[in-house]
C-alpha cells in the first residue's frame, strides 16, 4: 500500500473498525422516500429513467406513513432523517401535507428537487411544513445546465432557488453537480458562481454508467479528468471559500480523507434504507431492483430492516473478479452496491480510475 501514508493507513484502520461496529448495530439513520416517478424535465443522465407521465402512480401518503409508524415503534424517529425524492417531489400537490405528517411523527425531513417549479411561496409552505433540508441540482452554467436538463428555463429557476437558500439559512441546503465531458472544464466557473451567490455547500459527483447515461460517452469523464476533478475538489477545500465535497461513492485511495469528511464506507442497507414508488423496500435508491429486500405492501418495513439486507451487511460475496485479490479490500469492501450488476459483478472501480492511465470509463 505504498501510495498511502502511514498516517492515512492508521486513519483508514480506525474508520474500518468503526464501520464494523456500526454494521453490527445497523441503526437506520436515513430513509429515502421515492414519492413519485413523475418528472417535469428529461435529464440526460437520469438513473430512474423517469417520464413526465409515469406508469407507476404516486404512492399514497398513508402507505408511507405506515412505514414511519413501523419505524417509530422500534427506533427513535428523531434520529431517522427522511429524504423525499422522485421523480420531482414538487409535482405532488400534497407534498406539504406529507411533510407536516412526517414532521409531526417526529421525523426530520428534507427533499431533493430540480427547482423548476420551486417558487418563494412554495418554499415558504414547505418550510412551515417542517422541511429541514433541501438539495437542488446545478450541472453547469446556463447553457450546459439547460442542455443536461433538456429545459430552456431550468438554469434561470435554479438561480432563483439559490437566492431562496441564502434567504433561509436556518434550512440546510446544498447544490449538487454531476460532472461530465461538457462541464468538466467549467468547474472553476461553477465554483465562483456559487460563491458569488452566497452558497455555502456544494457536492460534486461523477456519473456512473447506468440508466440514460450508460451509453452516452459525453456523460463519462476520462480517468485523467476524474483525477483532475478530485484535485480540484481538494484544492477548493484547502482554499476554504466554499465547502465542497465529493459524493459518497467509491474508495479513493490517496484521496481518502482529503475530498470529503468521511472515509469511504457504503452505508446502503446498513444505516440507509429506501421506500420506492412501487413500495419496494430498498437500500440506496440508486441500486438495481435485483437487490430490493421486500415490499411494504407485503412486508413490515422494520421486520425487513432487522432480518434481511444480508447482501449489504456481509459483502464477502463481492470478493470476486478484480476485487478478489485487491489489497484495499478491507477499506473498500467491494465499492458501492449501486455499482454491482444483476450478476453481482463490479461495473466500475474508482481506485482503478485513480491508478490507471487516461482511459474513458466503459
Amino acid at each position: 500500500m505504498s501510495e498511502l501514508t502511514l498516517r492515512k493507513r492508521i486513519a483508514l484502520e480506525a474508520a474500518a473498525l468503526m464501520s464494523r461496529n456500526i454494521l453490527k448495530e445497523h441503526p437506520l439513520r436515513q430513509l429515502f422516500w421515492e414519492c413519485t416517478l413523475r418528472c417535469n424535465v428529461n435529464c440526460r443522465h437520469c438513473g430512474s429513467d423517469c417520464r413526465k407521465l409515469s406508469e407507476v402512480k404516486d404512492m399514497p401518503r398513508e402507505d408511507f406513513f405506515h412505514v414511519l409508524d413501523s419505524i417509530a415503534g422500534r427506533a427513535d424517529p428523531h434520529r431517522v432523517f427522511v429524504t423525499i425524492t422522485g421523480g420531482e417531489p414538487l409535482l405532488r400537490d400534497d407534498l406539504e401535507v406529507c411533510g407536516k405528517e412526517i414532521f409531526e411523527r417526529g421525523f426530520p425531513w428534507g427533499m431533493v428537487t430540480n427547482g423548476l417549479i420551486l417558487t418563494p411561496e412554495r418554499f415558504e409552505s414547505l418550510r412551515k411544513a417542517g422541511m429541514h433540508s433541501i438539495t437542488v441540482s446545478m450541472d453547469g452554467l446556463e447553457e450546459n445546465h439547460n442542455w443536461m436538463r433538456r429545459h430552456p428555463q431550468s438554469f434561470q429557476m435554479v438561480d432563483q432557488v439559490l437566492d431562496l437558500f441564502v434567504q433561509h439559512p436556518q434550512i440546510a441546503s446544498d447544490v449538487v453537480t454531476c460532472v461530465n465531458q461538457r462541464n468538466y472544464e467549467q468547474l472553476p466557473a461553477i465554483r465562483d458562481y456559487l460563491i458569488s451567490k452566497g452558497i455555502g455547500y456544494w457536492r460534486i459527483y461523477s456519473i456512473f454508467p447506468v440508466g440514460r447515461a450508460a451509453n452516452d460517452p459525453v456523460m463519462q469523464i476520462s480517468n485523467e479528468q476524474y483525477r483532475g476533478m478530485l484535485d480540484f475538489i481538494r484544492k477548493t477545500r484547502q482554499e476554504g471559500r466554499i465547502h465542497v465535497s465529493y459524493g459518497c461513492e467509491g474508495f479513493l485511495g490517496r484521496y481518502e480523507g482529503e475530498v470529503r469528511e468521511l472515509f469511504f464506507n457504503c452505508q446502503a442497507g446498513v444505516t440507509v434504507g429506501s421506500v420506492m414508488a412501487d413500495g419496494s423496500i430498498a437500500a440506496c435508491a440508486s441500486i438495481r431492483a435485483d437487490y430490493h429486500q421486500g415490499n411494504i405492501y407485503e412486508d413490515d418495513f422494520m421486520e425487513v430492516w432487522e432480518n434481511r439486507y444480508m447482501p449489504y451487511r456481509n459483502r464477502e460475496w463481492m470478493r470476486k473478479g478484480e476485487c478478489k485479490d485487491c489489497r484495499y479490500w478491507r477499506y473498500c469492501q467491494g465499492n458501492g452496491m449501486h455499482l454491482r450488476d444483476g450478476n453481482g459483478n463490479l461495473i466500475l472501480c474508482h481506485l482503478k480510475r485513480i491508478q490507471e492511465p487516461s482511459l474513458t470509463v466503459k
